[in-house]
């Protein structure tokens, strides 16, 4: 549902696209206003566009149009349809850039040429297309089409749909949740959530691409079917790789085989990659992207909760190696990301619990409203059967999956390169990649981290930061979500010297991530060694 203020959606499109008459239509189907920006400026400036256009040319009329715009963006919940030319206009330009940035979608309704052109010329009293209306039309589209597909953020075909079909997509396409993530000194992209978004990913590579890797696990292939057939009917090359699932597929050996089959297959550095799957599959894509050629584009389309909330987004690409879990990797931003719901539908439930591991985080560092949807909906939640769970938890997933990527992008854009804020984002992961490595990875990343919350919180109230309270917080709610509180290992020694290799270690210095409050967060150096291993004996099973 629209804000207070800002529209729904703003249509973009060519002459007789349908922009008014679909509009229109969506609007009624979600009960909400709907205003065309042409009709808008007639009835500010008394008289048709034709005759503005004659007694005072374009260039006032332009003027008069982006006031009109800005005005609506700032005031009108409901559906806003575009005149054609608006959006090739500096200004208006500028004021879609802000509404997107803000979570707004542009919909660039692309209806077939022959059909655009027909109701172009039906409708009569278009300025632009004086003269030869089929050749103008043309020559405008060859302009225009480029600047739509940067201006938009979701593209809509409405091809051979009747005007209540395209209404129903666009529909569809507006219930979809965007993310916009601008990180100072990286590209910015967009993640996509939602049922059907990943219709959405010819738009995210673009038309440079003539080759596109397609890298994925073999439990996914369902997914990876359905993308490839995406890849395929937009006209792409497309190379299959498979690699191996989870953490056996984020090795040096793994990422030498796809670097081999890239340069068999002669991807260029114009040509692109695709990571379908979980958290492994969407970083070594990622990794394979940043290294080959020094950065190539690419696309994650994460199938697992925990890949959609955590390691699809924020440029963090990895493999591991004998010494740790993601010592090797890079910063580099994907192109875009879409989180496409409907592929929760085959996620059993120990693989779907664990994802909310990751959820359960990001409400402990910064958002506290997802530490009260978690409550109110863990006995559904826990209950997760694939197949069926999915339509009557879709808006609360969909919810969940937009403010925890909503808290990741936060510390990104405030620190991409991982220098001090975005460590917050690695609450409860100290002693969570330990236990992944001592039980050699037979752990999953999202059940570890609730263990590792589980500690920070016991460290955190041994040196005076939070109360009992909170810390009987964690583990009721986690256990209620159905994820583990305890873990076992009769080494402590062996658990301190890998915490040491973490990520966050500086030198010789031990540092944690630990909460004095909900939304509270703070780097902790070298804490006293009898609080860690007490701690540590907290937690034990």
């Amino acid at each position: 549902m629209c804000s207070s203020a800002a529209p729904c959606a703003v249509i973009i499109g060519m002459m007789g696209a349908g922009k008014t008459r679909v509009g229109r239509e969506v609007a009624h189907l979600m009960d909400i206003p709907f205003v065309d920006a042409d009709i808008a400026i007639e009835h500010q400036i008394g008289m048709t566009i034709p005759e503005f256009f004659e007694q005072f040319g374009e260039p006032e009329f332009r003027r008069i149009e982006a006031d009109v715009i800005e005005h609506t963006l700032a005031t009108h919940p409901g559906v806003f349809s575009l005149g054609g030319g608006a959006p090739m206009t500096e200004r208006v330009q500028q004021l879609l850039e802000t509404y997107k940035a803000q979570g707004g979608k542009v919909l660039y309704l692309m209806a077939a040429p022959e059909e655009a052109m027909e109701r172009a010329r039906r409708g009569g009293g278009r300025p632009m297309l004086d003269g030869d209306a089929d050749a103008r039309w043309m020559a405008l589209y060859e302009q225009r089409d480029p600047v739509f597909r940067q201006v938009a953020n979701v593209l809509v075909s409405t091809h051979g749909l009747t005007p209540t079909m395209a209404a129903k997509k666009v529909q569809h396409m507006i219930d979809q949740r965007i993310v916009h993530v601008s990180s100072a000194g990286a590209q910015p992209y967009d993640v996509c959530i939602g049922d059907g978004v990943l219709t959405s990913l010819e738009h995210m590579l673009g038309k440079q691409p003539v080759r596109v890797a397609l890298i994925h696990t073999q439990p996914v292939q369902r997914h990876s079917d359905r993308v490839r057939t995406l890849l395929r009917k937009a006209g792409y090359q497309v190379s299959d790789i498979t690699i191996p699932d989870a953490e056996a597929g984020k090795t040096v050996q793994v990422a030498d085989g796809v670097w081999r089959r890239l340069g068999d297959d002669g991807f260029t550095r114009s040509d692109a990659i695709v990571g379908v799957g979980g958290g492994a599959a969407t970083d070594v894509a990622g990794f394979v992207a940043a290294t080959w050629m020094r950065g190539i584009r690419y696309v994650n389309c994460p199938t697992s909760l925990l890949a959609m909330v955590d390691a699809s987004t924020g440029g963090k690409t990895g493999i591991n190696t004998a010494a740790g879990k993601n010592l090797v990797g890079s910063f580099y931003m994907p192109s875009g990301v879409l989180a496409d719901t409907s592929t929760l539908i085959s996620l059993p439930n120990d693989i779907f619990i664990e994802g909310l591991g990751e959820v359960a985080k990001s409400g402990f560092i910064m958002d506290a409203e997802i530490l009260h949807i978690l409550q109110n909906h863990a006995d559904q939640l826990r209950q997760w059967q694939p197949e069926t769970s999915l339509e009557e938890l879709q808006p609360v997933v969909c919810e969940l999956i937009e403010r925890t990527v909503r808290v990741k992008v936060h510390h990104v854009n405030a620190d991409f390169t991982e220098q001090g804020l975005r460590e917050f984002l690695n609450y409860g992961h100290t002693l969570a990649h330990a236990i992944e490595a001592l039980e050699h990875f037979s752990w999953r990343h999202g059940n570890a981290v609730a263990v590792g919350m589980v500690y920070a919180a016991e460290l955190a109230h041994l040196l005076g930061m939070i109360d009992q309270d909170l810390v009987d917080m964690h583990r009721n709610l986690l256990t209620s979500l159905g994820l583990p509180t305890s873990w076992k290992h009769d080494n402590f020694d062996d658990v301190l010297a890998l915490m040491h290799k973490d990520k966050k270690a500086r030198g010789n210095m031990l540092r944690f991530v630990l909460l004095d409050g909900i939304g509270s967060v703070q780097h902790v150096e070298n804490p006293p060694a009898d609080a860690v291993e007490e701690a540590f004996k907290k937690i034990q099973a």
